[in-house]
């Protein structure tokens, strides 16, 4: 149960990353309240996973699928640019935050 809180965090990371593009230096109202929302949620269940969870493994898997999922979304739906070497580059991170979560143990 802990490691799916640390995967719902990290998939709200990359929401909060993309909504503080979209507010614009915090101009924009509802990018900010989405931006502060997901952000909330994402830094509390990762605090709740942490209570079960070795910090390291559990930190690296929430910033990896939150680095992986804000780059994919950039370009998919942004305009970001895709070349080979950035999407090799978010295959290992993937790859990392797998072996991470194999590899963390739970209290």
């Amino acid at each position: 149960m802990a490691w799916l809180l640390v995967v719902v965090a990290g998939i709200l990371e990359t929401g909060f990353a993309v909504c503080l593009k979209l507010s614009h230096g915090f101009t924009r109202l509802w990018p900010t309240i989405a931006f502060a929302a997901f952000a909330l949620g994402s830094f509390g269940l990762l605090t709740l996973a942490l209570k079960r969870l070795d910090v390291g493994p559990a930190y690296a898997v929430w910033t990896g699928i939150g680095a992986a999922g804000t780059a994919i979304y950039g370009m998919v739906f942004l305009d970001d640019v895709v070349s080979t070497l950035k999407l090799v580059s978010i295959s290992f991170v993937i790859i990392g935050v797998i072996g991470l979560q194999l590899s963390g143990s739970s209290h």
